[in-house]
C-alpha cells in the first residue's frame, strides 16, 4: 500500500463556479463535460464505461476506493472518464480481491481528480444549470488561466465520439460453437454486454464503429446489435446508415443507450441534448407493454424527443421513466427490432432488466424457426 500528501487542487466550471479541494489520482489537468453518478457502487466498472468518454464524473457516494480496485472489474481496456470529482478518496482499502488502491490505479492510468469537495453542493449546482464542461487542475491554482483553458474545450453538443472508443479490428467473443450468431457494431459496447451474450449460447462478432454493413452482414449473422457509446447521436451519420440497413434486411435488432438513440434516428425520430441526463444504477423505469416496474442502471446525457416519438406511425413506446416520463424503449412495428435508453447487462446494478437479451434471443430463434 502506497501512500501520498494530499495536494491542493481546484475545480472550475464553465459558469465560473469555483470549488476547491485536494489532489486525486495524477498531478496534472482535465477537462470535459461535468456529470453526476448517484450510484452507491460500482465505481470502477463506471470509470471504465466507454459511454463517460470525455466526462468529468461527480460521484454522489461520499466514499470513493474503499474497496480497492480489481482487475476483473472493468468493462473495457482502460479508464474512459476524463476526471473524478469526490468527497472522499479512499486511498487504503478493505477487500482481499483487490489488487492495488484507487490511487495507484488513478496514476497508472493518468487520471486527474480532485477529492474533499462538497459534492451535495456541487450536485445541486449541476441539477440547477445543467450539464456543462469543467476544468480540474492540480498543477494551475490560477483561476484565469483556468478559464483561458476551458474556453477552447468544445461542446458536447454535435461532438462524434463513439469512433474514439471503439475498436480499431474485429473480435469475436465467445464459443463458436454457440447456437446463435449476432453482429455487433462496437459505439463503445461494455464487456459485460458481451458476457450476457455468451452466457445465452451466443457467438458475436464485434465490428468497429464506422464498418459498412455489407461487411458486417458477410458474417452471416442471425441478429445485430447496436452498442452504448459516448457523444451525440446526431454526429453520427455513419452509424445511422449502418443501422438503417440493418433494418431493411428485416432479421432481429436490440439497441442500447446510443443505439437506441440512433435506431430512433432510423425511423425519423430526431434526438437531444438532455438538461442533465440519466447517470446512476437506482433509476426507475416501467415497461409498458408487460406493466411491471425494473430498476435500472443508466448513463446517457442524449435522449430520443418524446413527441417524435408519440407522434410516430413506425415505432411505439415499451418503456417510460418513472422519474421524468422520458422515454427509455421503444419498438418498430411489424419488426423484430427494439431498443433500450438504460443499460440491461447492468454492471454495476440490479439485474432487473437482463430479460432484454433473452427477448432478443427468442426473437432470433423464431427467425430460424
Amino acid at each position: 500500500m502506497t501512500y501520498y500528501t494530499k495536494l491542493p487542487a481546484v475545480l472550475l466550471l464553465e459558469d465560473g463556479t469555483v470549488y476547491y479541494g485536494k489532489a486525486a489520482g495524477k498531478i496534472g489537468t482535465t477537462t470535459g463535460e461535468i456529470c453526476f453518478n448517484t450510484g452507491m457502487t460500482g465505481y470502477q466498472e463506471v470509470f471504465t464505461d466507454p459511454s463517460y468518454f470525455g466526462q468529468i464524473m461527480v460521484t454522489t457516494n461520499a466514499h470513493i476506493g474503499n474497496y480497492g480496485i480489481h482487475d476483473e472489474e472493468i468493462e473495457s481496456g482502460d479508464i474512459k472518464i476524463s476526471g473524478l470529482v469526490c468527497k472522499n478518496f479512499n486511498i487504503a482499502f478493505s477487500r482481499k480481491q483487490s489488487e492495488k488502491s484507487i490511487q495507484d490505479y488513478f496514476q497508472e492510468e493518468n487520471i486527474v481528480g480532485i477529492s474533499d469537495v462538497d459534492t451535495r453542493s456541487l450536485v445541486r449546482h449541476i441539477r440547477d444549470k445543467g450539464a456543462m464542461n469543467a476544468i480540474i487542475s492540480s498543477e494551475i491554482l490560477d483561476i484565469e488561466t483556468l478559464k483561458a483553458k476551458l474556453a477552447s474545450v468544445p461542446s458536447m453538443d454535435g461532438l462524434e465520439l463513439s469512433s474514439q472508443v471503439s475498436t480499431t479490428e474485429a473480435y469475436y467473443y465467445g464459443n463458436e460453437q454457440s447456437t446463435h450468431r449476432v453482429a455487433v457494431l462496437d459505439l463503445g459496447v461494455k464487456k459485460n454486454i458481451l458476457r450476457n451474450f455468451d452466457d445465452r449460447d451466443v457467438y458475436v462478432k464485434v465490428f468497429p464503429a464506422k464498418t459498412s454493413f455489407e461487411e458486417m452482414e458477410e458474417w452471416g449473422a442471425d441478429g445485430y446489435f447496436i452498442s452504448n457509446g459516448p457523444g451525440d447521436p446526431a454526429a453520427m451519420p455513419y452509424a445511422l446508415e449502418t443501422v438503417k440497413k440493418a433494418l431493411a434486411v428485416d432479421k432481429p435488432l436490440f439497441g442500447i443507450c446510443l443505439g437506441h438513440q440512433l435506431l430512433a434516428l432510423a425511423n425519423d425520430i430526431k434526438t437531444m441534448k438532455m438538461f442533465n441526463g440519466h447517470r446512476g444504477l437506482n433509476h426507475p423505469v416501467k415497461n409498458i407493454i408487460l406493466d411491471h416496474c425494473e430498476v435500472t442502471s443508466q448513463n446517457h446525457g442524449f435522449g430520443v424527443v418524446p413527441e417524435d416519438v408519440r407522434n410516430s406511425d413506425k415505432v411505439e413506446i415499451t418503456h417510460l421513466n418513472l422519474n421524468d416520463n422520458s422515454v427509455e424503449g421503444i419498438r418498430v412495428k411489424n419488426k423484430k427490432a427494439f431498443s433500450v435508453q438504460y443499460h440491461p447487462e447492468s454492471s454495476p446494478g440490479p439485474h432487473d432488466s437482463r430479460y432484454l437479451f433473452d427477448q432478443f434471443i427468442g426473437f432470433i430463434e423464431e427467425e430460424k424457426a
